[in-house]
């Protein structure tokens, strides 16, 4: 495993003066937009450009770009911590906030649903930000060079689905604690998937708008005690924090649309696993009850045999005892994972 005393990324003890000062300083230089996805649906997302920031980067070689496609119900005002510690290696940061999330255009009368009409929108949206977005800040003496792509919980389904589509447009990709099966509580897929269906069904027959599933609602502050997300309290308290007091990136549960969506689109992912050829890495969090780690093991088996430059030993990259959200985990958990993410690009 590699050490967990890298140096190079921000540390709990160093967070509460950073957060309000460099990393404050650094997310202002920052260029905010929006762009028309599907449907004319906006889009919004950042950039942290090194030609067009003041701030300059501890690593000053030759500039590469970097995709960070986030999870659900996530937001890339999350990520300014994980922007600001990549950015000071070299890259150049490029974040979007899925359509129906974050700060982009929600997608029901309810803002709090999390909702897509198709699944395979989030891979068109993404698309769309790479070719119009993305390439431009791409190109060094006029050669273009590819992105790469980091990628989070549900953002790693979407990856995954992208690397399918378009084969030769991503130099390496890595996900961390991907969404490619569901943890669901103990009750196999055998039963899921068909309580999903006739829910679905039910839903399409008496209301015209889509449902949550079981169990979700909209927006609920949860307490530090007993969360399935990180061990970092600090880190914790700073995302609870942000999304208190931006109310428009608060994100409720699920609805049925959201699941029938998702569950085909893990189906497509691996009966067209041979299709990614783009060098991939799965970092998967030890004690994860978010998404399903057996569904990760069986992915980097089935992909590494066609594709040995993936998913080396057959097996995702295992951070012991973390829990599902790596970027803001304890210190000795997420440097792990970062000095794998940089070593992984660093390599290919």
């Amino acid at each position: 495993m590699t050490k967990a005393n890298d140096n190079r990324f921000t540390t709990e003890s160093q967070l509460s003066s950073r957060y309000h000062g460099e990393i404050a300083d650094f997310w202002q230089e920052g260029e905010f937009a929006y762009f028309s996805g599907v449907n004319n649906a906006r889009i919004n997302y950042a950039i942290f450009n090194h030609n067009k920031t003041n701030i300059q980067s501890r690593n000053a070689s030759e500039r590469r770009c970097l995709i960070i496609s986030s999870g659900r119900s996530e937001s890339y005002l999350k990520y300014k911590e994980l922007s600001f510690d990549l950015f000071n290696l070299g890259f150049n940061i490029f974040l979007l906030d899925h359509r129906g999330q974050g700060l982009s255009e929600r997608l029901l009368e309810n803002p709090h649903k999390g909702y897509v009409e198709k699944f395979q929108y989030y891979i068109d949206d993404l698309a769309t930000f790479i070719e119009k977005i993305v390439s431009p800040h791409c190109i060094n003496n006029d050669e273009v060079h590819k992105p790469y792509l980091l990628a989070h919980s549900m953002g790693g389904a979407i990856a995954a689905r992208y690397i399918q589509d378009y084969p030769d447009n991503i130099q390496a990709v890595v996900l961390s604690s991907p969404m490619l099966g569901f943890n669901g509580g103990g009750i196999p897929n055998v039963i899921t998937k068909p309580l999903v269906k006739t829910t679905a069904q039910l839903n399409q027959w008496f209301d015209d708008t889509s449902w949550y599933f079981f169990g979700h609602g909209d927006y609920l502050q949860k307490d530090f005690v007993n969360n399935l997300l990180m061990h970092s309290e600090l880190r914790f308290q700073q995302f609870s924090q942000l999304y208190q007091e931006t109310p428009a990136i608060q994100l409720g549960g699920i609805t049925v649309k959201w699941l029938t969506e998702s569950i085909a689109a893990l189906d497509i992912i691996f009966a067209k696993l041979n299709k990614i050829t783009t060098p991939t890495l799965v970092i998967q969090s030890g004690a994860d009850k978010i998404v399903s780690n057996q569904a990760q093991d069986d992915f980097c088996q089935q992909l590494h045999q066609s594709q040995p430059q993936s998913c080396p030993n057959s097996k995702p990259l295992v951070v012991k005892d973390a829990y599902h959200e790596l970027f803001f985990e304890s210190d000795v958990y997420r440097q792990q994972a970062l000095t794998a993410i940089t070593e992984w690009f660093e390599k290919h």
